[in-house]
């Protein structure tokens, strides 16, 4: 089955400014694909690309098959899209906008079903839609982009910093939804720097840097590429010198801990057996890891500057 989206060497120039550089991605079908990194990195750019927004200077790039800039209203009627920022008309009420928003999307062909969606999502989402736009703060703006976007069915989502402006307990409604449209068949592109967000709702995750994919796979495909924390009670960390694999052993609070490849983890657990070690834990590393893996020297140039 050919991927819903995908990408070869695609390259986005602003003047002499590449805000894409060769990017390659695929977000296959069903899949809630998460696009990782910083403001700035290119998310934005390769959505604008994809919804023919903005048009590629060189390289390949499909939806469904279909050409972004030649074929941009086909790939519209299939895909709802929530950007970063939205904006909404001042003098229509959100139930207003909301509808309008849908319609656009082919609301009146659901009749029914999509009043009840929207009601439903109005409750959910804790969502006043008789006060004017001009009345919303940014977290409300980004509810009536949501509530219409989950309204009608789609087969791509493409969310570009969905939860920006939500309070917590919003978040927690938001990836109820994707979960809801991913039961549905749906395929989410989730694009991110919130790396928790990502790490929860997410099948796959890329990467991106100045413009590149550098990391591409599931969780536990890129946990391999960096190391598992362990520790047990005790207070000697010359313990670990027996255990093979073992990196960094460190003893602090009544804990001895250490790092270990994450594909070695299983070999070293029979060998902290015959230590007779109590109180194991095993910690994998988190997103936030392998996120820092490629800009934890951008982190330390910022953490520099300000000394």
């Amino acid at each position: 089955m050919p991927p819903v989206i995908s990408t070869s060497g695609l390259v986005k120039r602003y003047g002499r400014v590449n805000a894409l550089d060769g990017l390659d991605l695929t977000v296959d079908e069903g899949q809630v694909h998460g696009f990782l990194g910083p403001n700035g990195a290119g998310k934005s750019t390769t959505i604008r690309v994809l919804l023919g927004l903005a048009r590629a200077s060189d390289g390949e790039a499909s939806v469904f098959g279909l050409h972004p800039w030649r074929d941009a209203v086909a790939i519209h009627r299939r895909v709802s899209y929530i950007p970063g920022d939205v904006s909404v008309w001042p003098n229509l009420s959100g139930g207003e906008a909301i509808d309008l928003l849908a319609r656009l999307r082919g609301a009146a062909k659901h009749g029914s079903l999509y009043r009840a969606e929207k009601e439903r999502l109005l409750e959910a989402f804790q969502f006043d839609p008789r006060k004017k736009g001009r009345a919303y703060s940014k977290g409300n703006r980004q509810k009536v982009a949501l509530i219409a976007a989950f309204a009608v069915p789609a087969e791509l989502y493409i969310f570009d910093e969905p939860t920006s402006g939500l309070d917590p307990l919003m978040e927690v409604m938001f990836r109820r939804e994707v979960a809801r449209v991913k039961e549905a068949g749906a395929t989410v592109l989730l694009s991110s720097h919130i790396l928790s967000e990502v790490e929860r709702l997410c099948d796959r995750v890329s990467i991106i840097r100045a413009g590149k994919v550098v990391e591409s796979g599931t969780l536990a495909d890129l946990r391999h590429l960096t190391r598992t924390e362990v520790s047990f009670e005790g207070t000697d960390a010359a313990l670990v010198a027996a255990v093979a694999d073992a990196h960094d052993a460190t003893a602090e609070d009544g804990r001895v801990s250490f790092t270990v490849d994450s594909d070695r983890v299983a070999g070293v657990l029979p060998e902290l057996s015959r230590l007779q070690v109590a109180g194991l834990r095993v910690e994998p590393p988190s997103l936030e890891e392998l996120f820092l893996r490629h800009y934890g020297d951008d982190l330390a140039a910022l953490e520099g500057s300000t000394r």
